[in-house]
């Protein structure tokens, strides 16, 4: 115990000098965090008013800042005459939908949200008195054959399918979409968007195109441009073409310009969440955007379904065969650099130990059964197969024989003409199909000495007899070497070979329309 202060001060009269000194070396209660912690907070601690005012201050500049920058854009806009001319036209084209404020407004290169829409999925009436149409959640798709009886789908089995079904969607509404479509991925759309601008202008400045926001049914909005030419002198300006582009493929700088230099009329779209177009391009958006560009060609255009012309590229296929199996009438389907199935092209750039997975995912939600679609359409089809091509090929673009479009050409054949193609004629095409050169495949031509007239009589007497609707039985009662010739005269009409690769421009010359008895 320390002696008292008032004794020590006595024996050393300078202590009083020391004595906060001594105070400082009497032992201290022991320290207690809560406590310091609660005198922070009763003094204000890191919340104390010095340090909100500070802050309050630097956000208020901050806003004065932001306030004065749209105040000045405001100002600006207001003194600029073609800002306020551009605004007056804008707001009488919401009020009247003429073509005269349309054409005015194409003049303006703006954010296609605020461009009005004009045409509906709803305007026509045959759609809302007919119960087969579209509803609000989509057209009709060709869905996944459904489980055998032995492999039922009980309470258990969709308990244990669980985790693999929330695996699927994750991977294709993250993954999968966004590499099976890079066009809607939004850095890429950025670095485009002047070459864009620049081909929009060349469509409306050049071929006095027509740009228009058509609705869907889901909600998606679809940007579209349309070049009329049925007032020219050319006879193929009274067909109308609509393209469906690839997977980074826009109409602005699309596979139009092939029917366009060609002559005909044609009507381009972007795929939703491409460019103008919003929404997300899934297999039930891109049917439903499709829906709405045919009805908008036939209701609003003009055109009649036996005067239009369903043309893809790539990945358009998908929809370009769902328009012709949805609207048979159509007069013909030209599928460029297209294939038949999307799994096995997705299997192809997955490792192996994903094949499980790759297959689930695209079956449920990204399912391009192009195959499937075109083989219920009944018209005229002609495919283009790229020689060349690296993108379809499920090895190297040197080996043909992997290009998908071989498979689509031989399914659609199967199915049409069953008792051709059997096992003599598949072999024939097969080979025919292998040919590397125009040489070598006229050499396979003439080496089964294929007559083309005998071949078209054949066909018209069965036609004559029996009508146009596929499948045909012609040649079950033929001779094998018939049945080769037959085969051979059928896979030549139906597919033609370019010799590029995947993302060569067609040329005009070499867009033709398919062969039809």
């Amino acid at each position: 115990v320390p002696p008292p202060a008032p004794f020590l001060s006595s024996l050393y009269p300078g202590l009083e000098f020391q004595n906060d000194f001594y105070r400082s070396c009497i032992p201290r209660p022991p320290h207690n965090p809560q406590s310091l912690y609660a005198g922070e907070l009763a003094s204000g601690g890191y919340l104390s008013l010095s340090k909100v005012v500070p802050f309050s201050h630097y956000a208020g500049t901050l806003l004065l800042l932001l306030a004065g920058v749209a105040c000045l854009r405001g100002i600006g806009r207001w003194t600029n005459p073609q800002y306020r001319q551009f605004i007056t036209i804008l707001e009488a084209t919401h009020r009247n939908q003429s073509s005269e404020n349309k054409r005015q407004l194409a003049n303006y290169n703006f954010d296609f949200r605020s461009w009005p829409v004009d045409f509906h999925w709803e305007e026509p009436s045959s759609r809302k008195e007919s119960r087969g149409g579209p509803s609000r959640r989509g057209v009709a798709l060709l869905r996944p054959e459904p489980l055998h009886r032995g492999t039922a789908d009980t309470l258990l089995n969709r308990v244990k399918k669980l985790p693999c079904q929330i695996t699927s969607y994750l991977v294709a509404h993250t993954l999968g979409r966004r590499m099976l479509y890079p066009g809607s991925v939004y850095l890429l759309q950025k670095a485009l968007m002047p070459v864009l601008l620049q081909g929009q202008a060349r469509l409306v400045e050049e071929c006095n195109g027509r740009r228009a926001k058509l609705l869907a049914c889901d909600g998606n909005e679809i940007d579209t441009m349309f070049v009329d030419r049925r007032g020219t002198a050319e006879p193929q300006g009274q067909k109308l073409v609509i393209c469906c582009e690839g997977n980074a493929g826009f109409y602005e700088v699309g596979c139009v310009s092939t029917p366009l230099e060609a002559g005909y009329s044609v009507l381009g779209w972007n795929h939703p969440g491409f460019a103008g177009s919003t929404g997300v391009p899934f297999p039930q958006n891109e049917a439903n955007a499709m829906d709405v560009v045919v009805q908008f060609a036939i209701h609003r255009l003009g055109f009649q379904p036996q005067d239009i012309i369903i043309y893809a590229w790539s990945i358009g296929g998908f929809t370009a065969t769902w328009a012709a199996m949805s609207y048979p009438d159509v007069s013909a389907v030209i599928l460029d650099a297209s294939f038949d199935d999307l799994v096995p092209l997705a299997l192809k750039v997955m490792p192996d130990s994903w094949r499980g997975l790759v297959t689930r995912t695209v079956r449920q939600h990204l399912n391009l059964n192009n195959t499937e679609q075109l083989c219920r359409y009944q018209g005229p089809v002609l495919l283009i197969r790229r020689t060349k091509d690296e993108i379809i090929t499920t090895t190297v673009p040197e080996d043909i024989m992997s290009n998908r479009g071989n498979d689509l050409l031989l399914k659609l054949l199967q199915h049409r003409y069953p008792r051709v193609m059997a096992e003599e004629g598949l072999q024939v095409v097969r080979q025919w199909l292998e040919a590397s050169s125009q040489l070598e495949e006229a050499s396979i031509y003439s080496r089964w000495e294929v007559e083309e007239d005998w071949c078209l009589s054949v066909l018209r007497s069965y036609q004559a007899e029996h009508g146009p609707d596929f499948p045909w039985s012609v040649g079950e009662d033929m001779s094998a070497d018939g049945r080769r010739q037959l085969a051979l005269f059928l896979a030549r009409k139906h597919l033609h070979n370019f010799e590029a690769t995947h993302c060569t421009p067609l040329p005009a010359q070499n867009f033709q329309m398919p062969w039809h008895l």
